[in-house]
């Protein structure tokens, strides 16, 4: 029912060959389906049944055997109206799905749980990745949890340690290497490739992207089958946006919608090679050697998915973006403040994103948006502390707290 195929010459694999790219033409991989076959399967399911989660999906799963699945109750995240941010930037509907909520705080767990569980079903003892943090943090807990040997590169400086000290608590080997993430990431598929005990779990593995698409699936869940208008999304490698067009394209096929989002992508400006190509009408990104961002999880100047994320763009009539820094801090500061929701610069980006395409008038205001938050702010925070007010310090006395905050003293 399901297989491994290439994007771009269409070469098929099993889905129980390790292999991250098309031995014909070098491409990366996705899962398909034949959906004849599925729609007849889903006829017979009572998945609509179930809480939601990203497991409530394992009929779209390419996963043959429930015994092997390694969870820790990942997905059935929040989608959240914000009335007052969205009167404030002018927009009558906007939705937050917040992936902060997560086990490890951000939505690679939804990849990872499906990523994972594929390594033990093939039997493989040891899994491997490269990250800028979120990554990291969840592999180790998804291998912690199956009892299997973790590594994981990160590039020197700039790693969040939030989300560094969730990697060595669920206790994998973590090696920091002198270079940025797409050096890294470079060595670990060489690494992966030479040694085939070593399973590659980054994004370019398409059994992440299968985890991931379950976003799409529940927003249109959350929402009583209707689809947004739009979905915004920080990109960063470009697996999350691509994961969740393919998501929305699944449910369309199988007759569970009745139409698709436009999928709009925000990157920072210091690394923004896919909006870079979007607004230039490019076919191809150009890397960019050396990407600079406070967003420390969208800091790629080379990602693996950005052919995926161009046609996802693309096909869908969608649009990319860029945002500085200080935008991007803005909007987070807009986000908690506003709403109550705290999240990690990154992910405060399609925010960001959102505000600048209303000020440009690319997005209508009567449009029904998502913006997905990828991560949870106390990944980083350290940059919040650093952006924020700082604390008052005074007397341990009444006096003092009444004159901060402006209150007459009450005569006793």
């Amino acid at each position: 029912m399901s297989y491994q195929a290439c994007i771009s010459c269409g070469r098929k694999y099993s889905v129980d060959d390790v292999v991250y790219t098309c031995k014909e033409c070098g491409d990366i991989l996705e899962i398909r389906y034949e959906y004849s076959v599925l729609m007849d399967k889903l006829k017979r399911s009572s998945w609509k049944n179930l809480p939601l989660s990203v497991w409530r999906y394992r009929d779209f799963m390419p996963i043959s055997g429930s015994s092997k699945i390694i969870s820790l109750n990942e997905g059935g995240t929040g989608l959240y109206p914000c009335r007052k941010l969205g009167s404030i930037l002018g927009i009558k509907n906007l939705y937050v799905k917040n992936e902060g909520e997560n086990p490890t705080g951000s939505f690679k767990d939804r990849g990872m749980t499906v990523g994972v569980s594929k390594a033990v079903e093939l039997g493989v003892k040891m899994v491997a990745c490269a990250s800028t943090g979120n990554t990291s943090a969840s592999l180790a807990a998804y291998a912690a949890k199956a009892g299997l040997s973790c590594i994981i590169l990160i590039p020197s400086g700039g790693v969040a340690y939030g989300k560094l000290a969730q990697a060595i608590i669920y206790g994998a080997k973590v090696v920091q290497i002198r270079g940025n993430f797409d050096q890294a990431l470079k060595m670990v598929v060489k690494l992966s490739e030479e040694h085939k005990e070593v399973y590659l779990l980054n994004s370019i593995n398409p059994f992440r992207i299968e985890g991931q698409k379950t976003i799409a699936y529940e927003i249109c869940d959350q929402l009583d089958g209707q689809v947004p208008d739009r979905v915004i999304v920080p990109v960063g490698n470009a697996g999350n946006i691509s994961a969740i067009w393919k998501g929305f394209v699944e449910f369309r096929t199988l007759n569970l919608i009745n139409r698709l989002p436009k999928m709009t992508g925000i990157q920072a400006e210091g690394a923004s090679p896919i909006a870079m190509a979007v607004k230039k009408g490019a076919e191809f990104i150009m890397p960019i050697e050396k990407p600079e961002t406070i967003a420390s999880a969208i800091r790629i100047g080379s990602p693996v998915s950005w052919k995926k994320a161009l046609r996802a763009i693309k096909d869908s009539g969608g649009t990319a973006e860029t945002v500085t820094d200080q935008e991007i801090i803005e909007a987070q500061k807009m986000l908690a403040r506003h709403e109550g929701i705290f999240v990690e610069p990154a992910s405060a980006s399609s925010i960001a994103g959102l505000k600048k395409l209303l000020s440009y008038g690319e997005i209508d205001r009567d449009e029904v948006v998502v913006c997905v938050t990828t991560g949870h702010g106390l990944k980083d925070p350290d940059t919040a502390v650093k952006y924020c007010e700082k604390p008052y310090e005074v007397d341990a006395n009444i006096d003092s707290i009444e004159k901060i905050l402006g209150l007459s003293s009450v005569a006793a």
